[in-house]
């Protein structure tokens, strides 16, 4: 992900085509280190083409992949009344308070 992000850096920093040089000259500069066969696989795979169309063809592929928000509509809508569906959504604030104060319990905090 390093070598992705350090290419799209220079790409936006005004770099077309920036080389596996720069690449590691901006990681190393940034104090991180390169794995030479990690960085000439990226570049094999970026070689040639338009990053704007690489960052598009990912875009699509994202689009298919289900998020949470859809999955729980979906699961929602299979039959239940408004009624019936408002009720476990109750039960599941109430567990949710309930989970919170039993870390109150505990005599300590995260922030203390």
């Amino acid at each position: 992900m390093r070598y992705v992000a350090a290419y799209l850096l220079l790409s936006l920093g005004g770099n077309d085509s920036p080389s596996a040089k720069d690449i590691k000259k901006l990681l190393t500069s940034a104090g991180v280190g390169v794995d030479e066969e990690k960085l000439k696989f990226v570049m094999s795979q970026l070689e040639g083409k338009d990053i704007n169309e690489v960052l598009a063809a990912g875009a699509e592929k994202l689009a298919s992949v289900p998020s949470g928000g859809a999955a729980a509509a979906s699961g929602g809508a299979g039959g239940a009344t408004a009624g019936g569906a408002s009720a476990p959504a109750a039960e599941e604030k109430k567990e949710e308070s309930e989970e919170e104060e039993s870390d109150d319990d505990m005599g300590f905090s995260l922030f203390d």
